[in-house]
């Protein structure tokens, strides 16, 4: 895992979307087909809009896929990631195809039809997150790290629920549903190239313990560590718990 600290999040943003981009273009050069999979959540704000506006990129040739969605929420529901994505990635570019997870559907029709597009695909590069139980998609602790299915039907612990509240997204707890569909850890593992992008002080613990904690279920976003092309992209404020020896271990971006 190769770790990177930016300034600020528009910084940040900037970067992982030129990395982001420079991976897309590199991997259309190679292969006839490109297989990105989108996060969401305020960490990608700044991520997505930059990566609209890159050029040079064939996205006639890039096939999309979503990687968790609430279950029982409407695209037209404020906090859908359909939604989203929709308006802030999958509308602004010509993808060949999305993926999207549409949380009206019955659970097992909907991860069958989720497993089904993903099957055999390689994902050339991922995009995702870190949550502040440190969650990676929406495998909230004590994450299912053997499972193999590319999709699993997840229930939310209540600190990522409430972090769907303290971001905007709900107006309650209680509105905030507790089943999710989310791409599998094995499944996110399994991706070519990782940018995973973490910013602010509230990430600051959970990204201590991905980074320097032992790779645990208690801790999903910890099993990064292991993956072989991995980025963790981060801001003042969510690098403000790693020690002092990790922290001279990281590239500082202005």
């Amino acid at each position: 895992m190769r770790i990177v600290v930016a300034a600020d999040r528009p910084v940040l943003g900037s970067y992982v979307a030129d990395q982001a981009a420079e991976i897309l273009r590199k991997s259309l050069s190679e292969n006839a087909r490109v297989n990105l999979v989108v996060a969401t959540g305020s960490s990608q704000f700044e991520v997505l809009n930059a990566l609209v506006s890159q050029s040079g990129i064939d996205w006639s040739r890039v096939h999309g896929f979503h990687l968790d969605e609430y279950l029982g929420i409407a695209s037209n529901h404020p906090a859908s990631f359909c939604g989203y994505l929709r308006d802030r990635f999958v509308n602004r570019v010509g993808l060949a195809s999305f993926h999207y997870l549409d949380g009206t559907l019955p659970p097992a029709l909907l991860k069958q039809l989720a497993d089904a597009a993903l099957s055999g695909r390689e994902i050339d590069l991922m995009l995702c997150g870190i949550g502040e139980n440190g969650h990676l998609a929406f495998n909230d602790p004590p994450a299912n790290f053997d499972a193999n299915d590319p999709y699993l039907i997840v229930d939310l612990d209540e600190a990522c629920r409430r972090q769907q509240v303290g971001e905007g997204w709900f107006d309650s707890l209680e509105s905030v549903p507790k089943q999710a569909i989310s791409m599998s850890i094995r499944q996110i593992m399994r991706a070519k190239k990782i940018l995973c992008t973490a910013p602010d002080r509230r990430k600051a613990e959970a990204v201590k313990n991905t980074v320097e904690g032992t790779v645990s279920t208690s801790v999903p976003a910890s099993i990064l560590q292991t993956h072989p092309d991995t980025v963790l992209a981060l801001d003042a404020g969510s690098s403000s718990m790693l020690s002092p020896e990790t922290l001279q271990s990281c590239t500082t971006i202005r």
